[in-house]
């Protein structure tokens, strides 16, 4: 282990009474249902990073990123630590493409009160503090 904490970026992104959600490979969390995002790049805002990852993963527009909280997640297995910075952003329409098949199985808009599972780690500690609403 580097001993390196890196900071990510989690975009939820609502749609009516769901949210999307993407079933990872490859990376750290394989096979967990995660939010949109990514590592924050040096000299990139929060906001940026945020509406890069989006269209990066899955082609789709957002705008008006809002702030919303952060966690602090070991992923013991991988021997890595990030601190995650929660934003919500502004579904424009659209679906989601699948634009890194490498990393990611699908994606979904799920409902907010049945959740595929196993979420990735972060989500769920981000859950245990925060009830999702459309």
């Amino acid at each position: 282990m580097s001993n390196t904490v890196r900071v990510g970026v989690a975009v939820i992104i609502m749609r009516q009474n769901t949210i999307l959600l993407g079933e990872r490979i490859g990376a750290h969390g394989a096979n967990t249902w995660a939010t949109p995002g990514g590592h924050l790049e040096f000299g990139e805002s929060v906001e940026q990073c945020a509406i890069r990852e989006v269209c990066e993963e899955t082609g789709l527009n957002v705008s008006k990123v809002t702030k919303l909280d952060f966690t602090n997640d070991f992923f013991s297995a991988e021997n890595k630590h990030y601190i995650t910075l929660y934003v919500k952003a502004d579904y424009e329409g659209g679906e989601p493409v699948l634009n890194e098949p490498n990393k990611c199985i699908q994606w979904r808009w799920c409902d907010i009160n049945n959740l595929p599972s196993p979420l990735f780690t972060s989500l769920k500690n981000y859950l245990t503090t925060t009830t999702l609403t459309a």
